[in-house]
């Protein structure tokens, strides 16, 4: 059973998981937008051109976990039981911090899915929010925390 991620020739190939036990995986993912504390209100109190900024980019983060295998190369398809996008205002004025949580029963992590979600819905607020600033910037997209598997518990340690 080869477990590397290359062949003999050194070409990538996706790594054999048939011979692991499924476990139940989650992961979440964080992805943080910037724009003007103005848009941001707007966009909370359904002020946005296009509608209901935050409900179309919840679907987009939901569509995007589960097409992950179908938009990065060598990734497992998997079948997720669960995806949620929660959107978090915090201290800082005008930060919208995007949060996806992926969960499977299956053979290999689904930090991939939590990302891709947490990063479309990101991307989403954006792309319906361009019209009114197109100043907005997407900052850092991580894993905040992910369980399951022979790796076990992995928590981001924040700092302030």
């Amino acid at each position: 059973m080869n477990f590397n991620h290359f062949d003999e020739r050194g070409h990538a190939i996706m790594v054999d998981v048939s011979a692991k036990q499924p476990t139940l995986r989650t992961a979440i993912a964080a992805a943080e937008l910037h724009m003007s504390p103005e848009l941001l209100a707007a966009i909370k109190a359904g002020g946005v051109a296009k509608g209901d900024v935050l409900g179309v980019a919840r679907l987009a983060g939901i569509m995007a976990a589960k097409k992950t295998c179908e938009l990065i190369p060598l990734s497992h398809p998997l079948a997720i039981h669960n995806v949620t996008v929660d959107f978090e205002q915090d201290r800082h004025p005008g930060r919208l911090t995007v949060k996806c949580m992926v969960r499977a029963l299956e053979r290999t992590g689904v930090e991939m899915e939590a990302m891709t979600g947490a990063a479309l819905a990101a991307l989403t607020v954006y792309d319906m929010c361009k019209g009114s600033d197109k100043s907005i910037t997407i900052g850092e997209i991580k894993l905040l925390f992910k369980e399951g598997g022979k790796s076990g518990v992995y928590r981001r340690e924040e700092t302030p």
